[in-house]
């Protein structure tokens, strides 16, 4: 239910979450995760978008998974792969409430490499954010509000 929905508004509202995520306006266009040149991983939860200077990685997710971080690393590994000269911005945003650190976890660390993306806990998020933005509006009950049935009104 939340893939679908999240897919819908980044898809039609990509200039609504550049502005929230990236700071700026910037058209964004759809780019479809089979243009990587390994096979997805999870192509229902990956959603990419492009201009000639960014590619923005976003991952919609209900619940905590503990491979989250490597699936970010291997994401920007694919990509910078394939757009060396495009600025990568990675960002997990959680939709549900949890407790668990892996709400967290923002980085993917080996011996030998580390890797860093931006986690967003919707539910720590100020509501007046996403009344700014059409694309964004939806998701406003899930922030960080007094009142969630108001707020659904």
């Amino acid at each position: 239910m939340y893939d679908n929905t999240c897919k819908f508004l980044v898809e039609n509202f990509p200039t609504d979450f550049a502005s929230w995520l990236l700071g700026k306006p910037i058209p964004l266009t759809k780019l479809e995760p089979s243009e990587l040149s390994a096979d997805p991983i999870r192509a229902d939860s990956v959603i990419l978008l492009e201009s000639a200077e960014v590619i923005m990685h976003l991952e919609f997710q209900t619940k905590t998974d503990d491979t989250m971080a490597y699936r970010m690393a291997n994401y920007y590994l694919r990509l910078y792969g394939k757009y060396p000269t495009k600025d990568i911005h990675q960002t997990v945003i959680y939709l549900r409430e949890t407790g668990s650190s892996l709400a967290y976890q923002s980085s993917f660390n080996t011996k030998k490499l580390n890797h860093e993306f931006n986690v967003i806990r919707l539910w720590e998020q100020p509501t007046e954010i996403f009344r700014q933005y059409q694309g964004l509006l939806p998701l406003a009950v899930l922030t960080k509000t007094g009142d969630r049935t108001e707020t659904l009104r």
